[in-house]
């Protein structure tokens, strides 16, 4: 019973994420329609559909004020950029498949590439940068300036799609026919589109507002999935009117890189899954990968910068360092096995798939042993904080 009531509350954030994201999806779609393939894949649906990791990073750190919301968010950001990297391209191919699409997807070796390189970068900044025992507001800037120069290249890089391609795809946009329900079904399924649009077409004038509202939504249920986290996480907590319950006594990032990073990456998934229905595979793959920049770079060092900013640094305790490392490094290793398969696949089957889905099953079943202690998992710890110390050595 400790656990069954923030349980049932991370599910139906995950349900409520996972329908305000379709008002995500059709608002950066219009939105981003003059960008090239790929680029908004990367900039405009990766910033929308990440905007849940950077409330539940934001409201870790302001909430429990102090390392352990550092910690919750660093478990977040690193688990969603690993659920992005393995869970979605799967749940791509899956889609693709057993609809009947097709029997593979072919993706841009350019895209990949690209996004590929400046991820593994991005991480490797991202495990020099957040070490030593405190944490100041140049940290944040630091991780800031990291996703904004890869905005900036992405949006010089891009190459514009000529002007029949783009009216036609703004045609597209405009006609998709919604379904005729009353506005207070509409409000008890959180159709979040049909509340804000009406019976009316998407324009620029509603585009902006869809999204907007979208982003209230998402960022109150962001807010409830970290207090359940904390509850889960937690010796003892109360609920009023309720009494008091008995959590599983581990540390929140445990907690945070499983539960929050993957109820948090529903609106990547969505969007992703969209794009490989219309056959747009390097925005889906793109938008896995740019949205773990995002999330490294931008989600944790804005709430970062800010908190610091406020209340000064944050001075970490010995176990928290080594968790953390622990955590980068095994994100920058599984990215690289992640990014590896896109670049040395000339077309991504489902035995890909079913490697990516191993890999995060793996990592699962490492966190959780960690979680509980477990010797075996406790050695390969040691061992990736060995190798954190030796990239640190040219820090």
């Amino acid at each position: 019973m400790g656990i069954l009531i923030p349980l049932i509350l991370v599910i139906l954030c995950c349900v409520i994420i996972w329908r305000a994201s379709d008002g995500f999806a059709i608002a950066s779609d219009f939105i981003g329609r003059n960008l090239s393939d790929g680029v908004r894949g990367a900039t405009i649906n990766a910033i929308g559909s990440s905007l849940p990791e950077l409330f539940t990073s934001l409201f870790f750190l302001f909430y429990l004020k102090d390392v352990d919301g550092f910690s919750g968010g660093i478990g977040t950001t690193a688990g969603s950029a690993i659920f992005n990297s393995m869970i979605i391209p799967a749940a791509v191919i899956l889609v693709v498949v057993f609809l009947g699409i097709a029997n593979n997807i072919n993706v841009s070796s350019k895209v990949v590439r690209r996004d590929g390189i400046a991820l593994i970068l991005a991480e490797l900044l991202f495990i020099m940068i957040i070490s030593g025992q405190s944490i100041d507001w140049w940290h944040g800037l630091f991780l800031m300036i990291i996703y904004f120069v890869y905005l900036t290249y992405m949006i010089f890089a891009m190459e514009r799609r000529g002007h029949d391609e783009r009216e036609q795809r703004k045609r597209a946009l405009i006609e998709i026919e919604y379904k005729q329900i009353p506005l207070w079904s509409a409000i008890m399924s959180f159709d979040l589109r049909r509340v804000v649009l009406g019976k009316r077409k998407i324009s620029t004038l509603n585009a902006w507002p869809l999204l907007i509202v979208s982003t209230i939504a998402i960022a109150f249920v962001c807010f409830v999935l970290v207090i359940s986290c904390e509850w889960i996480g937690s010796d003892q907590y109360e609920i009023p009117y309720l009494g008091t319950f008995h959590g599983l006594d581990i540390p929140i990032m445990f907690v945070a890189v499983i539960l929050a990073s993957a109820a948090s990456s529903v609106p990547d998934t969505i969007i992703s899954m969209n794009d490989a229905r219309k056959g747009n595979y390097d925005d889906a793959i793109s938008n896995a990968l740019g949205s773990n920049i995002f999330d490294i770079c931008f989600a944790l060092g804005f709430p970062l910068f800010l908190f610091t900013l406020i209340h000064g640094p944050i001075h970490m305790h010995q176990e928290i360092i080594e968790m953390s490392s622990e955590l980068r490094m095994l994100l920058l290793i599984l990215t690289i096995l992640a990014v590896s398969v896109y670049v040395f696949s000339k077309r991504i089957r489902l035995i890909h798939s079913v490697f990516l889905l191993g890999l995060y099953g793996i990592f699962s079943i490492y966190v959780i042993g960690r979680g509980l202690e477990n010797e075996f998992t406790a050695k390969i710890a040691k061992i990736l904080q060995q190798m954190v110390d030796y990239i640190n050595i040219f820090n």
